[in-house]
């Protein structure tokens, strides 16, 4: 057997962008996208509960982690045609599947 070369060993290349653990990563990262998944795991949640959940975060940045995270197919965005007019967010599949991920990372 001869021995891995550097390319096989490292986990992401320039010339690999979409290498899968270096997506995965990067899908999470940022000092919100956990914090909002994590709200978002036992029910979907609207804008106004995760500011009031997230209190150290402001407008723009959870609006940055919920498109971020919906372009990344963790989320979903849902309009609900009911007065008032409202959006939810719930986790996808992929979503779940991080969700416990972050858990088994955690502090016991």
């Amino acid at each position: 057997m001869g021995r891995a070369t550097s390319s096989q060993t490292k986990l992401t290349t320039s010339d690999n962008p979409e290498c899968p653990a270096e997506r995965a990563l990067r899908s999470i990262s940022g000092k919100w996208k956990p914090q909002v998944l994590r709200a978002a795991a036992e029910a979907p949640v609207r804008f106004n509960q995760l500011l009031r959940t997230i209190r150290e975060s402001n407008k723009q940045a959870i609006t940055n982690a919920l498109r971020d995270l919906e372009r990344d197919q963790l989320l979903t965005r849902t309009v609900v045609q009911q007065k008032p007019l409202h959006v939810e967010y719930a986790l996808t599949d992929q979503g779940r599947t991080i969700i416990g991920l972050l858990r088994a990372m955690e502090p016991l």
